[in-house]
C-alpha cells in the first residue's frame, strides 16, 4: 500500500524520492563541457574507475549500468549459466521486486530462497541448498546472494559476510552483493569498504548510486576480475552500455571527493536514528527489525495509520506489513519532528 501527496511527507517514501545532492550535480554539469570519446572510452569514467579503485584498495573491474535492476541481474548472469540456480533470502530484492530480471538475462537461472533472519541469510540455509540435491534434474547451485544493507535495513558485519563467503567456498559457489543502499552499511560499520567485502571474500559488489545522490546509475564491481571478461558485451546486449558514458560516471567524482558519499549516508543513517527514537517512544509503537542504517520499519497503531494516510505520508507497507520509512541525503530533522508530531498526536 502506497499513500501519496506532495510536500514533506513524501521524504520518508524512499531515498529514491530526493534530488540529486550538490556534489553530485556539480560534477555532471562540469562534465558538461566540450567533446569526449563515447561508449566509456573518456578520460572520465576512467578518472572513476580509479577513484574506485583506490576506495577498495584493490585492482578491481568496473562498469556502469542505469539501475540496479540491471546491476544485479547482469552480475549474476555472469556468474550463472541457465541451468545453474542462486541461493537467496525470500525477502531478498532480486526474488520480490526485480520482475524476473535475473531470470531473464540469464536464459533461467533459478532463485533458491531460504527465509530471512532480520533480512539475513544464514550459513546453515546456503549449506542446506546447496546440498539438497545433486542429480541433473536439480537447477545446480552456482552462487549466493546477499542485499547490503537488507530489505529489512539491517547491516551485515564483516564476519558474517565472512561465514557466507566460507560456506559458499566449501560448495563451489561465488558470492555477489547486492549493494544498492552499501553506502549506508559502510557508514554504519564505520569500516573501510574493503572489510565488508573482497576482504570479506566478496566476489562481486553492485554499488548502488541512485539511493545515495546520484541522479541515475549503479557501478558493478568485479573483485574477481576473471568473472568480467565478458561482461561489457553483456551490458550492451541488454542496452546498458550508455553512448555518453560520462554522465553516468562524473557524478560519482562529485561523490567520492572528500568522502561526500559517506557523508550523506551517514546523516540519512543519522536521521533514521532519530526517527526510531522518536516513533519508539510512543505509545503502540514497536520496531519490526533493527534500525543498523537508513531505514526505519515499525507496527504502528491503527490510529496512527489512519492519520498518515489522512495526512498524506507517503510510506510503504514492507515485509510482514508494517510500516517502512526511508530517509536520505536530503532527509531533515524538522521532517522527522513533524512525522513524529503527527503519530503522536494521533496516538494522544
Amino acid at each position: 500500500m502506497k499513500h501519496t501527496l506532495p510536500g514533506w511527507r513524501t521524504q520518508f517514501a524512499s531515498d529514491n524520492t530526493a534530488g540529486i545532492c550538490p556534489e553530485a550535480l556539480d560534477a555532471l554539469q562540469a562534465a558538461n563541457e566540450g567533446w569526449l570519446a563515447s561508449y566509456g572510452n573518456d578520460a572520465l569514467t576512467r578518472e572513476v574507475c580509479d577513484r574506485l579503485r583506490e576506495l577498495f584498495e584493490t585492482e578491481c573491474d568496473v562498469y556502469f549500468v542505469f539501475n540496479g535492476t540491471a546491476a544485479n541481474s547482469l552480475a549474476l548472469a555472469t556468474m550463472c549459466q541457465s541451468y545453474h540456480s542462486v541461493i537467496c533470502t525470500d525477502a531478498a530484492h532480486i526474488e520480490t521486486d526485480e520482475c524476473g530480471a535475473p531470470e531473464f538475462f540469464s536464459n533461467g537461472t533459478k532463485l533458491l530462497t531460504a527465509p530471512h533472519s532480520d533480512g539475513k541469510l544464514q550459513p546453515a540455509d546456503v549449506r542446506l541448498l546447496a546440498t539438497k540435491r545433486s542429480d541433473i534434474h536439480y537447477p545446480r547451485p552456482r552462487a549466493v546472494s546477499i542485499a547490503q544493507t537488507t530489505e529489512t535495513g539491517t547491516v551485515y558485519r564483516p564476519g558474517e559476510v565472512a561465514a557466507l563467503s566460507a560456506v559458499a567456498r566449501e560448495q563451489g559457489l561465488r558470492l555477489h552483493m547486492d549493494g544498492a543502499r552499501f553506502a549506508n552499511a559502510v557508514a554504519a560499520l564505520g569500516l573501510a569498504p574493503a572489510d565488508v567485502t573482497w576482504r570479506a571474500g566478496v566476489d562481486v559488489l553492485c554499488f548502488g548510486g541512485t539511493k545515495m545522490g546520484l541522479p541515475v546509475g549503479e557501478a558493478v564491481v568485479f573483485f574477481d576480475r576473471g568473472l568480467s571478461e565478458e561482461f561489457a558485451w553483456r551490458c550492451k546486449q541488454a542496452g546498458q552500455l550508455a553512448s555518453k558514458m560520462r554522465f553516468l560516471s562524473a557524478p560519482w567524482l562529485g561523490m567520492l571527493r572528500d568522502d561526500v558519499w559517506l557523508r550523506h549516508a551517514a546523516h540519512a543513517n543519522r536521521m533514521a536514528a532519530r526517527l526510531a527514537e522518536g516513533l519508539c517512544a510512543l505509545p503502540g509503537v514497536s520496531l519490526i527489525s533493527p534500525c543498523d542504517a537508513n531505514g526505519v520499519f515499525v507496527e504502528l497503531p491503527a490510529p496512527a495509520v489512519a492519520a498518515l494516510g489522512d495526512a498524506g505520508v507517503v510510506y510503504y507497507t514492507f515485509i510482514g506489513g508494517g510500516a517502512r520509512f526511508m530517509c536520505s541525503w536530503a532527509t531533515s530533522d524538522a521532517a522527522v519532528d513533524e512525522l513524529v508530531a503527527l503519530v503522536a498526536a494521533a496516538l494522544a
